[in-house]
């Protein structure tokens, strides 16, 4: 029987933005004999991962695993629900679809007579049936979060949390310290490399030496501890994803709403993004549009103007050094999709924590899954690229041998290939694909189907719809009872 190995004495956090308060978290709540100390890093101005004021579903459910109270998000973080995206203008103009989140879907849109004559909405004058739960409760504004303890007609309805970047931060902070999570301030000023390839010792400016077993790089796009190493790479992008500037309004007025909008326009695409602190509206551009067009876009002098170099370390963890979020993947924050990447890896890394003497397959199976998982990154936001409507305004890209196989399967023969670690389920990735103006091909079994399974899908959904809408309530008015203080009794 082999000894157990020693466990990780001391992890080193580099970066004081969300995304390294949160790992730090999570390494603690995993390791609680551990020492582990941020060293608090400010956030590059390209840190999407780090300034995100949304993630999706996957966030929600690492939350609950870290003692991240959803409630305590929306009373103290500005926080509230995103249950749909409207996708419009990508298959063309006038064109809108609407995604939602998980599996759960009206199977109307899928029967075979949904996929011969068209189950989209394309245009503003087309009507359809809601393609989900989640569609439905967005239009008529009506949500609640199900108690969890019983059934109710919401329990399959998934959804994002969206919040105030600087106020979620905060509760994090404040978790971190209640568990005993350690802050050091200052730039890094030195670093001594280890024997293993890795990292020895960090110099902080002002505040002395810092060892660790383990050292995270949660600095941003620069990755101020992997690029250092021997050995460090990375994979370049700019063929793949065309944006490389954007430009971000003030913010607008408060907004109460169960969806955000990314619109496909002659001058990049626009994100319109709900939030109780005020609208947030953001313009990624192509090359060649004049700042004169962006500010008319914009309807207003930007608050930012942003350049973007997409892009992934080839292998995220050399020696004891793992980078995560914006360190180790840069890219624009199309889908909204910068923050639930950083938490996926976070999750990997919680899965193949290391002792104190890193083990080589430990390493080399997370660079292979995340390698995977950046991949698959990079080719979901490549689908929005290879649309029709995207390629008249941002020209063609590149694409992957596996973007190619899944574009190809999905119009000619109504399917999907497996992809290990894709940010999406199936379900959602037809939803995308669909609302991005590709023809979904028809699968061979689907021509035997029975004629009536339309008729028998609809009305099982009509039922499951009109359940949901009596037992919402307006989401404004759930959303007020929730930020009141309870009773005192």
């Amino acid at each position: 029987m082999s000894a157990a190995r020693e466990p990780l004495r001391r992890v080193v956090v580099a970066g004081g933005g969300q995304v390294g308060v949160l790992c730090a978290i999570a390494i603690r709540r995993a390791l609680p004999a551990c020492e582990v100390v941020v060293i608090g890093l400010a956030p590059e101005q390209s840190a999407f991962a780090d300034r995100s004021a949304t993630a999706l579903p996957f966030t929600n459910r690492l939350h609950d695993r870290l003692g991240i109270g959803e409630d305590r998000i929306i009373r103290e973080a500005g926080g509230s629900h995103r249950l749909v995206e409207r996708l419009i203008g990508w298959g063309g103009e006038g064109q809108y679809e609407t995604l939602s989140y998980g599996g759960a879907s009206n199977p109307a849109q899928t029967t075979r007579f949904a996929r011969e004559w068209g189950g989209g909405k394309q245009t503003g004058t087309v009507s359809r049936s809601p393609g989900s739960l989640a569609e439905v409760l967005a239009e008529a504004g009506r949500f609640c979060v199900p108690p969890g303890d019983v059934s109710t007609p919401l329990d399959e309805v998934d959804y994002a949390l969206r919040w105030n970047p600087g106020a979620y931060r905060n509760i994090l902070i404040a978790e971190a310290r209640s568990i005993g999570v350690a802050h050091v301030h200052g730039d890094i000023a030195a670093i001594q490399p280890g024997d293993d390839g890795g990292i020895a010792v960090l110099s902080i400016a002002g505040q002395g030496e810092l060892a660790a077993d383990l050292f995270v790089d949660c600095s941003g796009p620069g990755a101020a501890l992997l690029s250092v190493l021997a050995g460090y790479e990375t994979q370049d992008w700019t063929a793949y994803l065309p944006v490389r500037r954007m430009m971000i309004a003030p913010p607008g007025q408060p907004m109460l709403a169960l969806e955000d909008r990314t619109t496909l326009l002659a001058e990049g695409w626009l994100s319109e993004f709900a939030g109780r602190d005020g609208l947030q509206v953001a313009l990624a551009m192509p090359d060649g549009l004049t700042r004169e067009a962006a500010i008319r876009t914009l309807q207003s002098e930007p608050a930012e103007e942003i350049a973007i170099s997409p892009g992934c370390a080839s292998r995220p963890w050399l020696g004891n050094v793992v980078a995560i979020g914006d360190a180790a993947a840069r890219f624009e924050p199309l889908g909204r999709c910068n923050l639930d990447l950083a938490h996926r890896q976070l999750d990997l890394l919680l899965e193949l924590l290391p002792g104190r003497d890193v083990e080589p397959r430990e390493r080399a199976e997370y660079n292979r899954r995340a390698g995977l998982m950046a991949d698959a990154m990079r080719d979901t936001l490549g689908m929005a690229y290879a649309a029709p409507g995207a390629r008249r305004v941002f020209g063609d890209t590149k694409r992957s041998d596996a973007l190619a196989t899944t574009l190809d399967q999905f119009t000619r023969r109504g399917r999907l290939p497996t992809r290990e670690e894709a940010p999406f389920l199936s379900r959602e990735y037809v939803g995308l694909l669909t609302a991005l103006g590709f023809a979904r091909g028809i699968p061979p079994q689907s021509r035997t189907a029975d004629p009536r399974e339309g008729e028998q899908a609809q009305s099982m959904f009509a039922a499951k719809a009109r359940a949901a809408l009596e037992y919402a309530p307006p989401y404004a008015q759930w959303l007020q009872a929730a930020l009141s203080p309870a009773p005192r009794g």
